[in-house]
């Protein structure tokens, strides 16, 4: 046993130690968004599983559905001097839900570029789920390592074309500060190796692990998840270097269509998660969209996702073949809003113009602090064991 009281330690968006009570309720309060159907017997395999719209999308899949399945992610454990990472405290807590569920899940702990992982995760399809009817692909990475030819790539949040200056939200003491950002460059090699890391590649290399292997079950489909977003942000993210890899996941879906495989990008709404609390201007604009209109959770959109996977209602795709999770985000109305607000936002009034409480109160839940329940000035369990696989009930 390794108990101590767990308090928020870190620099601007990056905590140092993660609450592994408080991330245990946040699953929790996941899964209690979700009204449940009748389970399917379907199988998912989920890469990217322990946070953002990846767990979003299990939690929503098991909940809803009754989905078995396996997840990949890449979490550390607790050491002497720091807890487990946020991902690793969610993952017990998304197996618990599934035990107490009586559904079949595993979560693999590994890099999932790597070779190894895969065929790691392919014996325990085969061995646990006997195939898989749903891919979802959910991979955040600075870098990646190819395991064809063991070249690292780096990739980088960097504009195209011009250098950018964006306004963006950072906090001193909790208070929010507005200041301007200047961005980059990229290089035509920081594209080529941004779109390596988080563009298709890896994507296709699992559905072929997994065809090789014989493991898609008839009327398989898998989606990759991505994001299009605003044109306020759009310099740095969609039209930047992330854009120029968000671009080859797309392409990637059409040119597995092509092959015979019904693949998709699913175009996500703007959610605060650990990967986008780090890009410039991101925080800013999440914070005054959430002033002007409610936004849809990760959950919500993950219950649409799965509701149109599984044929419960149509897919809702755009000319492209995306299906569309965003709409509510991007209507006129709503991006012309968000415009003012964005234009007259100063160090004055950021505070009454953007929900900048609420967003600082969201970051911090990215950890597991500030959820209401949790006692912060108690000792908690700091050494958490990473799952076993869970026994689908009769």
């Amino acid at each position: 046993m390794t108990e101590r009281v767990v308090k928020p330690v870190g620099r601007g968006f990056l905590f140092l130690d993660s609450h592994p009570a408080g991330c245990a309720r946040v699953v929790r309060e996941m899964a209690a968004q979700v009204a449940s159907r009748t389970a399917q017997r379907r199988t998912a395999l989920v890469i990217g599983s322990s946070s953002g719209y990846g767990l979003a999308t299990t939690i929503a899949g098991l909940a809803r559905y009754g989905i078995d399945g396996i997840g990949v992610c890449f979490e550390k454990a607790a050491t002497a001097r720091r807890t487990a990472t946020a991902g690793w405290y969610r993952t017990a807590e998304t197996a618990a839900l599934a035990a107490e569920l009586g559904r079949q899940w595993s979560f693999v702990n590994a890099d999932a570029f790597a070779d190894t992982t895969k065929d790691e995760v392919l014996d325990l399809v085969a061995e646990q789920l006997g195939g898989i009817d749903h891919l979802i692909y959910s991979v955040a990475a600075p870098r990646r390592t190819d395991p064809r030819t063991g070249e690292t790539y780096q990739s980088v949040l960097k504009a195209i074309g011009a250098e950018h200056t964006t306004k963006s939200l950072a906090f001193d003491d909790g208070a929010p500060v507005l200041q301007e950002v200047g961005i980059e460059v990229a290089t035509d090699d920081e594209i080529a190796q941004t779109v390596k890391v988080m563009g298709g590649e890896d994507w296709t290399r699992w559905i072929a692990a997994l065809q090789d292997r014989d493991l898609l079950k008839p009327g398989f489909n898998t989606v990759a998840l991505t994001y299009i977003g605003s044109e306020l942000t759009g310099p740095l993210y969609r039209h930047g270097s992330i854009g120029a890899a968000k671009a080859d996941l797309e392409q990637t879906a059409l040119k597995l269509a092509a092959d015979g495989v019904t693949a998709m990008t699913s175009v996500n709404g703007a959610a605060v998660t650990q990967a986008s609390s780090a890009i410039p201007g991101i925080g800013l604009y999440v914070s005054l969209l959430h002033k002007i209109t409610p936004l849809q959770t990760p959950v919500e959109q993950s219950i649409a996702l799965w509701d149109q996977l599984t044929g419960e209602t149509p897919l809702d795709l755009d000319d492209e073949g995306r299906i569309r999770l965003d709409r509510w985000e991007l209507s006129d109305d709503v991006q012309s809003a968000v415009r003012r607000q964005w234009e007259s936002a100063t160090q004055s009034n950021i505070a009454e113009v953007a929900d900048t409480t609420w967003f600082f109160n969201e970051v911090r839940r990215l950890y597991g602090f500030d959820v209401p329940g949790v006692d912060y000035d108690a000792e908690t369990e700091v050494d958490v064991e990473w799952p076993t696989a869970t026994t689908r009930g009769a």
